[in-house]
């Protein structure tokens, strides 16, 4: 079923239309779909180089109205979907995004935006767990942001080549980021944090 999903998802890059399917598939990715937009994203970056920035901007923005809307399911609804949340596969995900919210709020959304996890499961969570929506905009502009923006840099400077092999390390660069900000969240706290 995903493999479909998938292929037809990257069919959508050479349509005419493609950036409003990236636009739409980038706002329903961080609320309920199950693909992300690198996928269309990376062809069309590649297909049309100098509208890569572009292209990433579009996906920014429709990612974080997506998050909105994922969070105000969160926030308003969650008792309707609580029973088919808890008995998805996104349920020990999701356990874990409502208690790591609870503590690290900002950063965690942050972190969300580079995060292989659906990105999903932490909008809905900032929305049950009342995250304030000043934050949450803000961290989901930053990590969204900067996970298009790199993928739209990387497309347009490496190639042809580089999307073809980009695909199976798609997921370790998203740790490595992740990895980074919390190095760097932790040296903030250690040094910076307590002056």
């Amino acid at each position: 079923m995903f493999t479909a999903l998938y292929d037809r998802v990257l069919s959508w890059s050479a349509h005419p239309k493609a950036p409003a399917y990236l636009g739409a598939l980038s706002f329903a990715e961080s609320s309920f779909f199950p693909i992300p937009p690198d996928v269309m994203l990376a062809p069309m970056c590649l297909a049309r180089p100098l509208r890569a920035f572009r292209y990433a901007a579009l996906c920014t923005l429709a990612s974080v109205l997506g998050g909105l809307a994922g969070y105000l399911v969160g926030r308003l609804a969650f008792a309707g979907i609580e029973g088919w949340l808890m008995g998805s596969s996104y349920a020990p995900a999701f356990q874990q995004a409502v208690e790591s919210f609870e503590v690290y709020g900002f950063w965690y959304i942050l972190l969300a935006g580079f995060s292989p996890i659906p990105y999903k499961v932490f909008t809905i969570s900032a929305g049950v767990v009342g995250m304030p929506l000043a934050p949450f905009l803000l961290g989901s502009v930053a990590g969204r942001g900067g996970r298009f923006f790199l993928v739209a840099s990387l497309i347009r400077l490496g190639g042809e080549s580089f999307a073809s092999r980009l695909r199976p390390w798609v997921d370790a660069i998203g740790w490595a980021t992740v990895a980074l900000v919390v190095i760097g969240f932790i040296a903030w706290r250690t040094f910076g944090g307590s002056a």
